[in-house]
C-alpha cells in the first residue's frame, strides 16, 4: 500500500514538475538548432532534430532557426566617388551556421541583426564610394553587390553567420538633390524640345518651298498648254471661218452685220452716223 502511495506521489510530482517547466525533455524541430545552457554557460550544441534530454531547473535550451533569414535595413546615406549622395535601401539573406559561436557573440537574433547592419552598411559605404553614380544605378550594380556580399560574409563568418546575398531595393537621391536634378532634366528636355521644333520648322519650310516651286511650275506648264490649245483652237476657228467665207462671202458678211446690229443697236445706244454709212447697208435695203 505504501509503495503504491509513493508511486502515485512520484507520478504526481513528475507531472507537477513538467507543468512548472521542469521537464527533462524537449523537442528540436527540423528547422532548428539548439544550445543547452547550464548556469549561463553553453554545454551542448544540438543540430539534429528529435526528442532531447536536459537537466531540469539547471539547464536551459535556446533554439535558433537554421533557415535563411531576412535582414531589411533602414534607408541610409552613401556618398559615391563623384561626390553624389545616395539614399540606399538594402536587404540581405543570412543564416546561422555555427550556433555556439553565434550564441557567444550575440545571444539573440536581434543583437545579430544590429551587428549585420554595421557590417553590411560599412561594406556598402566602402564599395559604393569607389564607383560613380551612373555605375551604381545602371551599369555595375550586380558586380558591386556581389563584392559587398563576399566581403560582408567573410566578416560575418567569425560570428557564426553566413550572408548569402545582399541586394539594393532602391537607390534614390536625397529630396533636396531631387529638385535640382529634376530642374536640370526639365531644362535639358526643354532644350531638346526647342531643337526638335527648330528642326521641324526648318524641314516644314523646305517642304513648303518645294511645294510652292512645284506649284509655280505646274501653273506655268498649265498656262503654256492653255495658250497652245487656245491658239490651236483660234487657228482652227479662223480656218473654218475662212472656208465658210470663201463659200458664200455675201452671206457671211450679212451674218456678221446681224451680229453687230444685235450688239450695238440697243435702247441705250447712241450713234452719230450718216444714213449712207456702210454700217446701215442691210437696214437700208430692207426699207
Amino acid at each position: 500500500m505504501k509503495k503504491t502511495q509513493f508511486f502515485v506521489i512520484g507520478i504526481l510530482g513528475f507531472l507537477i514538475l513538467i507543468m512548472v517547466g521542469g521537464s527533462p525533455f524537449f523537442i528540436v524541430d527540423i528547422i532548428q538548432t539548439a544550445i543547452v545552457v547550464q548556469l549561463g554557460k553553453p554545454v551542448r550544441t544540438i543540430t539534429e532534430p528529435g526528442l532531447k534530454f536536459k537537466i531540469p531547473f539547471i539547464q536551459d535550451v535556446i533554439k535558433f532557426d537554421k533557415r535563411l533569414l531576412d535582414y531589411d535595413s533602414e534607408p541610409q546615406d552613401v556618398v559615391t566617388r563623384d561626390k553624389k549622395t545616395l539614399v540606399i535601401d538594402n536587404f540581405a539573406k543570412w543564416r546561422i551556421v555555427a550556433p555556439l559561436r553565434f550564441y557567444e557573440a550575440f545571444r539573440t537574433e536581434e543583437a545579430a541583426r544590429a551587428r549585420l547592419d554595421d557590417i553590411i552598411y560599412s561594406e556598402l559605404r566602402v564599395d559604393l564610394g569607389q564607383h560613380d553614380l551612373s555605375e551604381i544605378i545602371s551599369q555595375n550594380r550586380s558586380d558591386i553587390m556581389a563584392t559587398v556580399t563576399r566581403i560582408a560574409n567573410e566578416k560575418a563568418l567569425e560570428y557564426g553567420i553566413e550572408i548569402k546575398d545582399v541586394r539594393l531595393k532602391r537607390a534614390d537621391l536625397p529630396e533636396q538633390n531631387e529638385k535640382a536634378v529634376f530642374t536640370r532634366m526639365q531644362a535639358e528636355r526643354g532644350r531638346e524640345a526647342k531643337r526638335y521644333r527648330s528642326e521641324g520648322e526648318e524641314e516644314a519650310q523646305k517642304i513648303r518651298s518645294t511645294a510652292e516651286k512645284e506649284r509655280e511650275i505646274l501653273l506655268a506648264e498649265a498656262y503654256n498648254k492653255e495658250q497652245q490649245l487656245m491658239g490651236a483652237g483660234d487657228a482652227k476657228a479662223f480656218k473654218i471661218y475662212a472656208q465658210a467665207y470663201g463659200q458664200d462671202a455675201a452671206f457671211f458678211e450679212f451674218l456678221l452685220s446681224m451680229e453687230a446690229y444685235k450688239k450695238v443697236l440697243t435702247s441705250k445706244t447712241k450713234l452719230v452716223l450718216t444714213p449712207e454709212s456702210e454700217f446701215f447697208k442691210y437696214i437700208q435695203k430692207n426699207k
